[in-house]
Parts: C-alpha cells; sequence; structure tokens
C-alpha cells in the first residue's frame, strides 16, 4: 500500500520542510498497525515475540537502511520502488514491480473492507456475534458494495480521508502505545497473567513447517519502509535525516511487536487462543484492558470507531494508489489502451477501477465457498501474507543490483559500505522472504489440518489465486503485443 500526503504551504516564497520524526511516525501509521500483532500471536504463540525479535535485528533494520541508501540514490524519481528496480535493471522488470505493487492492494482491499464491516458491527452490537446476525453471502454483498461505493465517490472524498486517516492513523499509534503501558500497569498493580506458564520455554519456537509457513504475515505486518521515499525531497538535509527517520521507524516498529505481543499474553492465554482471535481479538483486548481498570466497554468502543475511521481512510488511499499503477508511461508500453486509454478529470484509467472490482468480486466469490465470516477473515490474511511479501522481494532485488552496479550510482548514504557484505545482506532478505512468501501457502487455519478436506480447500484457493493475479500481469503485455501488432497492420 502507498500514500502520498499532499502538504499544504502556508508560506508560498518559503519552502515547507518535514521533520525526520513526522517522517517516521506517518510510515509506521501507514504499514503497522494494533491489529499487526494478533494473528502473529495467534499463529505462533509466545514465540513469536523470539521471531519478532530475530525479524527486527536481521531484517527490518536492514530492510529499512537498504531504503535509505535506494530512497536517497534514487531520491529525483517519484515512482517510489518500481522507480528503484527500472533504473537498477530494466523497463519490463519495472513493470512487473508495479504491477505486483498493484495487484498485492487487491487482497487487502478486500480484507480492508471487511474490517469496516467488523468495526461497525462492534460498534452497533458491542460483541462478537457478527456471525449470528449476518451470512457469508451477505457480508460478502457487503463487502463488495463497500469497495463499490468507495470507487463511486473516490475523487470527492480522496482529500479528506487522507487525513481523516492521519487522524486515525496517529489515534491508533497513541491507543496500541496505551494498550501496551496499561497492560503493564496492571500487571504492577497485580493483575493476573493469562498465559501460563509464563516462563522461558513458552518463547521457544517450534520450528515446524507450520512456523515457517506463518512467517510471511510477519513480513506481511512489517514491510513498507519504502513507502517513505516520496518524502525525500521534503528534508531539509535527507542525507543525514533520512537514516535517522528509517531507524525510529523499525525500532517504533520493534517495540510495538515484542511489547504488545507481551502485552496480549497478560489478558490472553497464549496456550488456549479464541478461534475468532484474528477479527475479533483487538475489541476483546481492548474490552478486557477496559474491565481491568474498571471502565467497562468504554475502551473497546473507542477503539472501534478509531478503527471504522482509520480502515474507511485506508480504503480511499488504496483506490487511489493502485490507479496510479495504471496512468504511468510504463502501463501505456505494458498494458492494453482499453484498459490505460479512457481517463478520469484526475487522470486515473477508468477501467482501473473496472479491473480492481473484478478482482475483488473474484475474491469474494472464492470466499463464498467458506464456511463462516470467521475463515473468510483468516483466509483473506493468509493471502496477504503470500501476496505481499512477494511485493518485498523487489526492494531487495533493487539493492541488489544497485550494489552490483553501484559504480554507476552516487548516493549520500551507503548501507554496508563493504560491497560483499552488502550483497551477502541483499541475498539474505531476498531468499528469506521469497521462501516465507512460498511456505505461505500452506494453509493455516487451525481446523485446516495436513490432508482434511478444509485443508485441501483452501490450498486450492491459494494457488487459484495467486494463478489468477500473478498470471494476468503476464495476460495484459501480451494483449498489447498483439494491439501494437494490430496497429502495424494498418
Amino acid at each position: 500500500m502507498s500514500e502520498e500526503i499532499e502538504t499544504i504551504n502556508f508560506e508560498p516564497g518559503k519552502k515547507h520542510y518535514m521533520k525526520w520524526p513526522v517522517i517516521a511516525l506517518i510510515d509506521f501509521v501507514t504499514i503497522i498497525s494494533f491489529e499487526n500483532i494478533f494473528y502473529p500471536f495467534q499463529n505462533q504463540g509466545l514465540s513469536v515475540v523470539v521471531s519478532w525479535i530475530f525479524l527486527l535485528f536481521a531484517y527490518v533494520i536492514p530492510y529499512a537502511l537498504m531504503c535509505s541508501q535506494m530512497g536517497l540514490t534514487f531520491k529525483d524519481q517519484a515512482g517510489g520502488l518500481a522507480s528503484w528496480v527500472r533504473h537498477s535493471s530494466n523497463d519490463t522488470l519495472g513493470y512487473w514491480t508495479s504491477w505486483m505493487y498493484w495487484v498485492q492492494t487487491v487482497p487487502y482491499l478486500v480484507d480492508v473492507s471487511n474490517s469496516v464491516i467488523v468495526s461497525f458491527s462492534w460498534i452497533i452490537l458491542g460483541n462478537n456475534t457478527l456471525d449470528k446476525h449476518m451470512s457469508t453471502f451477505w457480508f460478502g454483498i457487503l463487502t463488495f458494495v463497500i469497495i463499490l461505493a468507495f470507487i463511486l465517490i473516490e475523487n470527492a472524498i480522496k482529500n479528506s480521508l487522507e487525513l481523516l486517516s492521519l487522524i486515525g492513523g496517529g489515534a491508533m499509534f497513541i491507543m496500541s502505545m496505551l494498550f501496551v503501558l496499561l497492560a503493564a500497569w496492571s500487571v504492577m498493580h497485580g493483575h493476573h497473567i493469562a498465559t501460563q506458564p509464563f516462563n522461558w520455554d513458552s518463547f521457544k519456537p517450534s520450528f515446524s513447517l507450520r512456523y515457517f509457513s506463518t512467517t510471511g504475515l510477519l513480513i506481511f505486518a512489517m514491510s513498507g519502509a519504502e513507502l517513505a521515499a516520496p518524502y525525500i525531497v521534503q528534508m531539509r538535509d535527507p542525507k543525514h535525516e533520512f537514516p535517522k527517520a528509517m531507524w525510529m521507524l523499525a525500532i517504533m516498529t520493534g517495540f510495538l511487536t515484542i511489547f504488545g505481543t507481551l502485552a496480549l499474553a497478560v489478558f490472553f492465554n497464549a496456550h488456549h487462543i479464541p478461534h475468532d482471535f484474528k477479527m475479533n481479538g483487538p475489541y476483546y483486548a481492548f474490552q478486557l484492558l477496559g474491565e481491568s481498570l474498571g471502565l467497562g466497554k468504554v475502551l473497546m468502543y473507542i477503539f472501534a470507531v478509531v478503527q471504522a475511521i482509520f480502515m474507511m481512510a485506508q480504503l480511499a488511499v488504496l483506490l487511489d494508489a493502485s490507479s496510479r499503477v495504471f496512468a504511468g508511461d510504463v502501463a501505456d508500453r505494458y498494458m492494453p489502451k482499453w484498459l490505460t486509454g479512457k481517463k478520469d478529470k484526475t487522470g486515473r484509467p477508468v477501467h482501473s477501477y473496472t479491473l480492481t472490482c473484478g478482482l475483488a468480486l473474484f475474491l469474494l466469490l472464492l470466499t463464498g465457498t467458506l464456511p463462516n465470516i470467521n475463515s473468510i477473515y483468516n483466509w483473506l490474511l493468509n493471502i496477504n501474507g503470500i501476496i505481499s511479501p512477494y511485493k518485498t522481494c523487489w526492494v531487495f532485488f533493487a539493492f541488489i543490483m544497485l550494489r552490483m552496479h553501484e559504480k554507476n550510482y552516487h548516493s549520500d548514504y551507503v548501507f554496508i559500505k563493504n560491497r560483499t557484505g552488502a550483497l551477502i545482506m541483499g541475498w539474505w532478505c531476498l531468499i528469506f522472504t521469497f521462501i516465507c512468501a512460498t511456505l505461505g501457502f500452506i494453509p493455516q487455519e487451525a481446523e485446516a489440518t495436513f490432508g482434511s478436506a478444509a485443508f485441501n480447500h483452501q490450498l486450492m484457493m491459494n494457488i487459484i489465486t495467486g494463478i489468477v493475479l500473478f498470471g494476468l500481469g503476464f495476460l495484459l503485455p501480451w494483449l498489447r503485443k498483439r494491439e501494437e501488432n494490430r496497429e502495424d497492420e494498418m
């Protein structure tokens, strides 16, 4: 997901500079939220703390600093990751980067729309009984209606919702920090830790196939440092300030994931986690925290409102970001004219929204084969843990290409001055991300045990989704080539 926040210069004759802590905060609220710590906790239990710590030092910090070097190397390019890949390799791979950036937004778009429904269900019902009030069919219909409605009013509300995304994201950040701090306060004032036994053995990873197949979701939760690149031009001293922003981003991400997980262990038994934890866990958490502080459901309702605002803002920004991929010169070269030709008053191809709706509907039709809303929610998260890490692979590919041909590029910041050491780190991150994304095809539902009907069903859904989303990326250039051949014959 990518965002571009427009800044208003109230002094036209004076350049507006952004402070590096502000950029770090904007990127933080864009890439990670409070709910991102729930599904890893359900998948890996307390051992996920070890996973977070390992990833922080071996993955997140190197990832952020690689983005620092590439962002400063290509600071005059506005295309972000796609520009990095284009200028370090070729236009074809630049197209593929753009395509994968777009296609990974589609499952997330459906996921966010689902989250909007869930948040309003908690605001209205005050509990987890959405399944009893709505069938999977109507859940899918309502999800599609929300996506369609936001597409129709996109241009009218985008700017206001970008502001709301900052407000909602900031509020989400505050609530996340409050949850961690108030959980610690509760323990210090006699609150019983729900996870028992709470000892070193509980933190030991199992290193099973299931353990590694769920790691893609951790990458999904922690990736997105490259989204800060467009802000480099708005910094007074990017050479020194942008790396600081990336360090701050990595530290904040580490704090929320590690200490947020420990806070969850205070209120939930890591050995017996509710089956609907991924969908309803954040609301349970604030409800339990409120009860422990004598506030009843007040904190839960506050969180539900913040979540609803933030998710609706995310929808508008996602739709805007996804349409941009079809508006550039690379799209004109690799995508058929019927897809990119007709544009609205903002310059975005109209049919990009049609394609977005079509793929969203495809995913919703697949989810219609699942037994309940909780399964739908979990499966979409599973898909995000596959598609999103594959996209992140391009970050490390671009870094490797940059360092392999570093004599052709100049950067004010260099991550690991030794070329061999830098390439080893780049290849490690690329291979690790690719393996985790591939293992993500293995179904992660607790009831989807290996060889069961549920396992085979979800495995087939994962494979079909991957073939359709990535296969379309091959199909469009082929259709464009056919168009060109017909034009030459005329």
